[in-house]
């Protein structure tokens, strides 16, 4: 049986405007020590090309200020460069510093054509041609103000990752121990009763009906339990020291991302445009719970599975003004949450990940895991997704919901989240819902509709 082939709808393409956009530009190609700068000016009086300067830049303030005003002087409209590993961070603040138009470029987008030698010299050069004919996307580069809570929420994520990393060592030297106390706890880190334990063990208590006796009664399986998981431990005597260790490094972490979190809050505080509004019309960054608008980071809190914590880590990562993204699918796209397209001729292959903010799309994810347990909205469509394509792509995929939903509340400051709630999909597919709508729909033409049950 031969297949149908897919009919293609003809779709009309605008073609880029090429043409000179930038009369004066500058292009930097940044090195860890120095930068070579291209500054592309207009034709001298007579004459017919237009003129190049290169120059070689040591990447101090001093020298790099003192370019700046030379760009001043000329005029430049834009200065472009690539993002070179974190080198680019000390041209980019102290140039916009002064007022010029800087842009960050990938530098996938500037990569030299074949054929061209690879020089830092040429470099700087084709990318202020290609800057002066609009021919580079710029890249999104977080405001002065966003900056600070950014570096926050990264430490911060650093921070707790190694403290995840402590617990699994903890278990690991335990289990080397023959100390089977994670067989009968959920959570050497979440559990009270834990925690006594591991303390007396680092006390140098070896009784494990005393150890047991630690434990909160309604613990899984009872003290008896615990007591038969710590019966065949061998702890030897440099066993306490090393629990010691690892408990007082876990609490330090502990301390540092609460006084991280903590700095955050009054960083995102800081920032008018995170503040909401009082019901008496006021602007505050703490509305209270009868606002009229709430709070940037509150707004964000409502959605199933982000928690307080990660709306602020979010908005660390995407900032508060949304024009830098035209649509929330290039907000997806941008934190890799959008699939590419592979596609040759008849073949069309898996789609791969996007590359993108890796500690956005960490967080959206970690949303999507937590609405997923959820009877919500967010939570039903994992469920549904989860049975079709499995758990990992149905996560990315809530992911991005929760993303979209995010885009929508960054650009409407008044808009709160309305979940859809868990039977949304079924109504949709209803068929008898279906079948009334297009009854209505006949009704209203004036056509009279008798229905026979069917038999």
């Amino acid at each position: 049986m031969a297949h149908r082939k897919k009919k293609i709808p003809a779709q009309l393409v605008e073609d880029e405007d090429y043409r000179l956009r930038c009369e004066r530009v500058a292009g930097i190609d940044v090195a860890k020590a120095k930068g070579d700068v291209c500054t592309r000016l207009p034709p001298a009086p007579g004459g017919a090309r237009r003129r190049s300067r290169t120059e070689e830049v040591p990447a101090t303030a001093r020298e790099i200020l003192a370019l700046g005003a030379r760009l001043l002087a000329d005029g430049t409209e834009l200065v472009v460069m690539e993002s070179t590993s974190d080198y680019w961070r000390i041209w980019y603040y102290l140039l916009e510093s002064l007022g010029l138009a800087v842009q960050l470029v990938n530098p996938s987008h500037a990569r030299q054509l074949a054929g061209r030698p690879k020089t830092d010299r040429l470099d700087c050069q084709w990318l202020a041609r290609l800057a002066e004919m609009g021919l580079l996307r710029p890249s999104f580069v977080p405001p002065p103000e966003i900056r600070a809570p950014r570096d926050l929420t990264r430490r911060r994520l650093q921070l707790v990752r190694d403290r995840t990393r402590e617990w699994q060592r903890l278990e690991k030297l335990l289990e080397g121990a023959l100390v089977k106390l994670s067989s009968v706890v959920s959570s050497l880190a979440a559990v009270k009763s834990a925690r006594k334990i591991l303390d007396a063990l680092a006390a140098g208590e070896r009784d494990p009906r005393a150890l047991a006796a630690l434990a909160h009664g309604n613990v899984a399986g009872g003290r008896a339990a615990v007591e038969a998981a710590l019966e065949g431990m061998q702890l030897g005597n440099h066993h306490p020291m090393l629990i010691r260790g690892i408990l007082g490094r876990i609490d330090a972490l502990d301390r540092d991302v609460a006084a991280l979190e903590d700095e955050i809050g009054a960083a995102l505080d800081a920032i008018p445009g995170s503040w909401g509004i009082t019901a008496d019309g006021a602007p505050s960054p703490d509305p209270g719970r009868d606002a009229a608008v709430l709070a940037a980071a509150q707004r964000l809190a409502e959605i199933p599975g982000v928690t307080l914590e990660l709306a602020r880590a979010i908005i660390a990562e995407t900032g508060l003004d949304m024009t830098w993204f035209p649509t929330a699918d290039c907000l997806a796209s941008w934190a890799g949450l959008a699939p590419v397209a592979r596609q040759s001729g008849p073949r069309t292959r898996k789609p791969r990940k996007g590359q993108g903010d890796a500690y956005l799309k960490g967080y959206c994810t970690q949303a999507a895991a937590g609405a997923a347990k959820t009877a919500t909205f967010l939570g039903e469509r994992y469920r549904r997704l989860h049975n079709r394509i499995g758990g990992t792509r149905a996560q990315c995929a809530v992911a991005r919901s929760v993303l979209v939903i995010i885009w929508h509340l960054l650009s409407d400051p008044a808009a709160r989240y309305t979940d859809l709630g868990p039977g949304w999909h079924t109504r949709k597919t209803d068929r008898d819902r279906k079948i009334r709508t297009h009854l209505r729909q006949l009704q209203a033409l004036g056509l009279q509709v008798t229905v026979t049950p069917a038999a």
